[in-house]
Order: C-alpha cells, then sequence, then structure tokens
C-alpha cells in the first residue's frame, strides 16, 4: 500500500479547464485527470484528496466512483456542507484538517505559527505556491496532473535540503 496526496481536481469547472488549464474541453480535462489518477494510484492505496472536487455542485461527484483507491477527502472551499452525504457516496472518509505523520494536511495553507515543526501538504493556490519550504503544494497543475507519493514528496524534501 502506498500513500499519496492532491488537490484542486475541479472536475467540470469550465472557466478554470479551458482558460487556465488550457484542455480543450471539460470532458478532455476530467478524463485526463482520471487517467493519470488510475495509472497511479492502485485500489489499495490510500489518497488524500485535499479538497476542491468540483465547483459547489454534486454533479461531477459520480466521477469520483471512477477513482482508484481509499480516498481521504479533506474538503476544500468548493465542497459544500450540503453536498457531503453525495459526496460520501465516492470516498472512504471525510474530515477536517488532519496531522499525518510529519505533515499537516489541509486544503488551504495553515498558518505558519499552527506548523509546530511540522510542514504543510496542502492545495489551494494551484500555481502560485509559497515560497516557504514548509508547505507543499499539491494542486494538480504544480503536479503534473496525477496524485504524487508521500515518498516523492519526502525525496524532494530531502533534495532541497542538502
Amino acid at each position: 500500500m502506498s500513500v499519496y496526496f492532491c488537490s484542486d481536481l475541479h472536475l467540470g469547472h469550465t472557466n478554470l479547464i479551458l482558460n487556465k488549464r488550457g484542455f480543450k474541453s471539460v470532458e478532455e480535462h476530467d478524463e485526463y485527470v482520471i487517467d493519470n489518477w488510475n495509472k497511479t494510484v492502485h485500489k489499495k492505496d490510500k489518497i488524500f484528496l485535499l479538497g476542491d472536487v468540483a465547483m459547489e455542485t454534486h454533479k461531477y461527484y459520480p466521477l469520483l466512483g471512477r477513482l482508484k483507491g481509499l480516498i481521504h477527502l479533506i474538503p476544500g472551499n468548493h465542497e459544500s456542507p450540503q453536498h457531503v452525504k453525495h459526496i460520501l457516496q465516492y470516498v472512504n472518509i471525510i474530515s477536517g484538517n488532519i496531522k499525518y505523520k510529519e505533515f499537516w494536511l489541509s486544503h488551504m495553507p495553515i498558518h505558519p505559527d499552527e506548523l509546530r515543526g511540522k510542514k504543510n501538504i496542502h492545495g489551494h493556490v494551484h500555481e502560485l505556491s509559497l515560497k516557504d519550504d514548509r508547505y507543499i503544494n499539491v494542486s494538480l497543475e504544480v503536479i503534473g496532473y496525477k496524485p504524487i507519493s508521500i515518498d516523492e514528496i519526502r525525496d524532494n524534501i530531502n533534495k532541497k535540503g542538502s
């Protein structure tokens, strides 16, 4: 079993997909994201999805049912509380921010005073990563549109530290 992270799928988000991500259609984007996910994540792998599955609509949540792995969702600013019952049909766990190993996991970067010696794996900022080694941005645009493993994150941290 491996552990993976990603954020900001934004399935079905026309403006972002066509104008910022440069895909020709919503369908092309969504299929690309699903294919990359399933080529990376296996059935028994754990994946932390750090928010913004879609844009405040449950219309695209069924696409989550096509994704491999045991999905732990930490909701983002585009998940509405009234959609939790819909999302729970397709993910294994929904929680707020959590500690996992040597990391804090959240959708948005957490305040530096709250890090308490840990690093923060987050999304939300898309390609505008913070210039601070304590923050690891896993927005799809930054990680090549496929989930990133905890081992790869640790390797990246070690490379920066040497």
